[in-house]
Parts: C-alpha cells; sequence; structure tokens
C-alpha cells in the first residue's frame, strides 16, 4: 500500500536495500534529504538504513516536543504509530504501516515542508 496526500507520500519495500533505492528514487523525483524519511521496527536498523540511504529519521522536530517525550513512555508500536500520525497520515493509515513492520519491512516517506 502506498499512499499520498498533499503532505506525505509512503511506501512500504522489503529490506534496506529497497528503502536505499526508494530514497534515491524520491532525490531524483526532486524530494531533499531532509524531506526523505524512513522508519523500520528496530531503533538500530531505521539509524542504519537512514545512514546508508543519506536520509533522516522522524525526530522532535517532525513529532513535536509533546510527542517525541511521550514516545519515552510508548511500547515501540506506539512510539512507530505516533511517528507515522505526525507525518501526515491517519490513524488507521499508521496502523497499516506499523503492521507491515512488524513483518520486518521497511517504510520510506516523503514529506515537503510546510
Amino acid at each position: 500500500m502506498n499512499s499520498t496526500n498533499e503532505q506525505a507520500y509512503a511506501k512500504v519495500v522489503e529490506n534496506g536495500v529497497q528503502a536505499v533505492e526508494a530514497v534515491k528514487e524520491l532525490q531524483i523525483t526532486g524530494y531533499l534529504a531532509d524531506q526523505i524519511f524512513v522508519l523500520a521496527h528496530e531503533k538500530d536498523r531505521t539509524d542504519r538504513i537512514a545512514d546508508t540511504a543519506d536520509a533522516k529519521e522522524i525526530g522532535i522536530k517532525e513529532e513535536g516536543v509533546f510527542d517525541s517525550l511521550a514516545n519515552l513512555f510508548r511500547s515501540r508500536g506506539d512510539e512507530l504509530r505516533a511517528k507515522i500520525v505526525s507525518m501526515g497520515f491517519t490513524e488507521a493509515e499508521a496502523d497499516f504501516y506499523e503492521s507491515e513492520l512488524d513483518k520486518g519491512k521497511v517504510l520510506v516517506i516523503a514529506k515537503k515542508k510546510d
């Protein structure tokens, strides 16, 4: 499932190699490095893929201070869903994407600045 709205685009890929390819494709289409985010279920995997792909992780700037602090007390699944919602997706979309991350897949998100 891919989702496109005025604010964000998301693509679920099978692994880190495909995530790097998706990031490169987005850069070719005009997205800047600071507009492309990757998300995996495990934080260290997210870090590695973001570094390799020259993409960002969803952080305080995207989430806001309150959600970022709240994530310290959330389960990983709840944290991931909150991060996805902070990028402009609905709760239902966040549930779907988080379930895909549970399966070991990677989510690539591109979002133009507001």
